[in-house]
């Protein structure tokens, strides 16, 4: 009896193909419940429609997922740039290089284009690359003088972070935490494209 129960479970309804209605409701919900870029919505409905299959009179006229998504973008549901922004402050703010948010940027599918009027300053990158610092007790912010092995790892860690080779260096190489600070305010005064405000 338990054995059939099992069994009855493991065989689960296949899901109803998706309509176009439907669809769309789905599109709607994901742009509502998550900050999304075109590409990751269209991704999405993609992949919706892959385990889904689709629900026509003719199943061999799918849908237009460019189209829906260049629906949404034109109501403004969907903005790359206001996405790329936000995504780019998060990311700043918890410590990650200009690297890492490229990196985040390209995989969101954010054009190149999108990608210049967002990209950091110097100093924004040198705060982000600071706060990790801190964060991590690399550097002048641990505890014990660093070892050889121990910097080489310290330095590795930023880099991954997408910190740059200099800006890693330059604050696990600093004497003491005030010459860190220093090292960030020399750059408070260049010119940047993302305003501080965003990392606040």
């Amino acid at each position: 009896m338990e054995r059939n129960r099992q069994a009855s479970r493991r065989r689960k309804r296949a899901p109803k193909p998706l309509s176009a209605p439907v669809l769309e409701e789905l599109a709607l919900a994901y742009v509502t419940r998550f900050a999304t870029s075109a590409a990751k919505l269209e991704r999405y409905l993609a992949r919706k429609l892959r385990e889904r299959g689709w629900d026509s009179e003719d199943p061999e006229n799918a849908p237009d997922i460019p189209a829906l998504v260049e629906r949404f973008v034109e109501k403004r549901y969907v903005d790359d740039e206001a996405y790329a922004r936000a995504r780019s402050a998060d990311l700043l703010r918890r410590g990650y290089g200009g690297n890492r948010v490229r990196q985040a940027l390209g995989q969101a599918g954010i054009a190149e284009g999108v990608h210049e009027t967002v990209q950091p300053g110097e100093a924004v990158k040198r705060r982000a690359a600071l706060h990790l610092a801190s964060k991590r007790r690399f550097g002048p912010f641990g505890q014990e003088p660093l070892a050889p092995d121990k910097r080489e790892k310290q330095i590795a860690a930023m880099l991954r972070a997408g910190h740059t080779f200099d800006h890693a260096r330059a604050l696990v190489d600093a004497s003491d935490e005030a010459q860190a600070h220093e090292w960030v305010a020399e750059a408070e005064d260049w010119p940047e494209e993302l305003n501080d405000d965003d990392f606040a």
